[in-house]
């Protein structure tokens, strides 16, 4: 009775100390009447306490939210089903979910009359605005009587978790003039030629380097035939994603981290779409997943990983080897100096093909000359890698489309627009 008494307004505390005012004046006045009104005055707020009380208690709620995994800015629906256990009628509930700011306003509702042994379903929306792993809830119960004399609140449900992925954008066409052609993997095809005397060698395809054509075995099979070279890792592609926090600009949705997150999100995609054995790792050279498998649930992988990056501290770029170990590199750099890129050059085979997405800090509000891209895309072409400078004002497909007209041996161009 002591918990249902502190649930009291101060209208109920108002009208339970009137009833005992009343009552003490009935004994000194010898007013069975009056005795009579406080009596009901006195009963009123205590048996509305007890009954909303024990209303409280046998209240239950589940969350479920569809789907539990959505991409920035797309929408997403939480269903809420909130039940009563007990045998009383339940009425006057006001429901707040707890939701994140980058989620959405916190939504409330008002049941006025929840039946006994019966519940009801509240459905409110959710368009993410920033990628993460997000907690949604707690599920909060403020449970009220028709005469505002009580007032007790219960935690209905805990947490959910929800993950917001980054915006992946469609890209079209793949890396050409590279050994292994554009899209079957290149382990994959040294396996089928185990046995044979053209074992590293196939058929030409549209977009290889003229470079590599095999004559010897065009002249043998009369058809154009090129050479596979052979490349460890099980001839796959390694996307390396810079995460150093000075070397980005911007916060929020806004920032040049989640312009790079999303290219990154997008190329590893489009890649294993392709048949790409597909490795991402940061600027130091740490693998964020496993070997991508086949399947579609691999995507998740990928995209669960860039879910809860976060950036580092790390000033400089720290890989003391190879990251891609021999095999395809796309790079996605932040703010970079000539000094930065100078290990990494040095440990990247000049053979293997070398792709860079430097990000223009001028696009994110950076005026400082000491910081634009140009040394390190000079450098990056001298070492025979291809470069592409990326504001956020260029569509991503744009800048995937040209990534893919250059060659390992060829300088990657500025596109149209760009300074």
């Amino acid at each position: 009775m002591r918990g249902a008494l502190s649930g009291l307004t101060t209208r109920g505390r108002c009208l339970l100390a009137a009833g005992i005012a009343a009552a003490l004046c009935s004994f000194v006045l010898n007013e069975r009447d009056l005795l009579r009104v406080a009596v009901f005055v006195i009963a009123l707020p205590v048996l509305v306490a007890w009954v909303t009380s024990a209303s409280r208690v046998r209240l239950l709620a589940q969350r479920q939210i569809l789907p539990p995994r959505v991409a920035v800015g797309a929408r997403a629906e939480v269903a809420l089903t909130v039940q009563s256990a007990g045998r009383l009628p339940t009425g006057g509930l006001l429901l707040q979910d707890g939701v994140p700011y980058a989620l959405g306003g916190k939504p409330r509702f008002v049941v006025e009359h929840l039946p006994r042994h019966g519940g009801v379903q509240l459905r409110y929306p959710l368009q993410p605005a920033l990628r993460g792993i997000h907690q949604v809830g707690p599920l909060r119960v403020t449970v009220t009587d028709p005469f505002g004399l009580t007032e007790f609140d219960k935690e209905l449900a805990g947490v959910t978790r929800m993950v917001v992925v980054p915006k992946v954008y469609p890209l079209t066409g793949v890396p050409g003039g590279s050994g292994l052609g554009s899209g079957e993997d290149g382990s994959v095809r040294l396996h089928n030629g185990q046995g044979e005397d053209d074992a590293i060698v196939r058929q030409y395809r549209q977009g290889d380097d003229l470079r590599k054509v095999h004559w010897r075995s065009t002249a043998r099979h009369d058809e154009m035939m090129v050479r596979v070279e052979e490349r460890p890792w099980r001839g796959g592609t390694t996307v390396m994603l810079d995460h150093r926090a000075n070397a980005h600009r911007g916060s929020g949705v806004t920032a040049s981290l989640e312009w790079a997150v999303s290219f990154a999100a997008s190329a590893c995609l489009h890649l294993h779409r392709h048949g790409h054995r597909i490795r991402l790792v940061t600027e130091s050279g740490a693998s964020l997943t496993s070997e991508v498998s086949e399947g579609m649930h691999s995507e998740h992988v990928v995209l669960d990983a860039l879910a809860a990056l976060q950036s580092t501290q790390r000033r400089e770029l720290s890989c003391t080897f190879d990251p891609a170990h021999g095999q395809e590199l796309v790079a996605v750099l932040g703010v970079t100096t000539p000094e930065d890129l100078g290990e990494m050059i040095r440990h990247r085979p000049r053979s293997a093909r070398s792709l860079a997405v430097l990000l223009d800090p001028r696009g994110w509000g950076d005026t400082n000359p000491a910081h634009h891209p140009d040394r390190s895309a000079t450098l990056l072409r001298g070492a025979g890698w291809g470069v592409m400078v990326a504001r956020p004002d260029t569509p991503m497909n744009t800048i995937w489309s040209a990534l893919c007209h250059t060659t390992s041996q060829h300088s990657g161009a500025m596109i149209a627009g760009m300074p």
